[in-house]
């Protein structure tokens, strides 16, 4: 598109170049439109490996799941997967459990401990599973907010303990009744046999999980019949 020479004020015309602020806007667009145009040629190719990236993380995230999930793994196995992995997986799967939760992300603290959080739309979520919320919940609980809740896992001899350390709903944290209302009505709908507290089995032949902050490894059991199956 030609530069263009002149600018109309009204029933005047000035040149362009006798205002300074308005020649110095046109050479930053002028500029700025080469500069977007060589950024797009580095920044567009990291994004769609990023991209590719996620998607490869959950594939492999899920075919360790499935091996796992299939008791064919051999006595012994150690099946580690990285954060990127888990976290890709999480991302998706996340989508098909309920409405209304979206930028889940999981975090390896140390030993045993891990910190998950999402924005979560409680109204939805109730919508979901099918028990919309009358007027004044849905009031109380319509619009995102950032959760995140921090478990430490104790985990051998095929079974495992989930003990809840914290739980904040936009930086506040949550305890007692409250906490409880919350697990009863989002999460044992969703996940019924979900346990807090107490002793649950691992099932499909695994002994032991191990959390690190480089990330996680599920041990299979080291003889078939050491570890009871669902």
């Amino acid at each position: 598109m030609p530069e263009p020479k002149h600018l109309a004020l009204g029933p005047y015309t000035q040149n362009l170049r006798t205002f300074p602020l308005l020649e110095a806007t046109s050479r930053f667009f002028r500029t700025s439109n080469g500069l977007v145009k060589q950024a797009a040629r580095w920044v567009l190719p990291i994004f769609f490996a990023a991209a590719l990236g996620a998607g490869s993380d959950y594939i492999s995230a899920k075919g360790k799941i499935d091996s796992i999930e299939s008791d064919q793994l051999p006595a012994r196995s150690r099946v580690q997967f990285s954060p990127g992995e888990l976290n890709a997986y999480v991302s998706q799967e996340v989508r098909t459990v309920a409405d209304g939760v979206r930028n889940a992300q999981l975090q390896f603290l140390g030993p045993g401990l891990v910190r998950g959080s999402a924005l979560v739309d409680f109204a939805k979520v109730r919508r979901s599973q099918g028990h919309p919320p009358g007027w004044l919940l849905s009031k109380l609980l319509e619009g995102e907010r950032p959760v995140s809740v921090t478990a430490h896992l104790t985990s051998g001899g095929g079974q495992a303990t989930v003990d809840v350390q914290q739980v904040q709903i936009s930086g506040i944290e949550i305890e007692g009744g409250t906490l409880d209302f919350l697990i009863q009505t989002f999460v044992l709908p969703l996940y019924p046999n979900a346990m807090v507290g107490r002793p649950f089995a691992l099932g499909h032949r695994v002994d032991k999980i191990d959390v690190q902050p480089s990330g996680v490894v599920v041990n299979i059991a080291p003889d078939p019949a050491a570890a009871p199956r669902r």
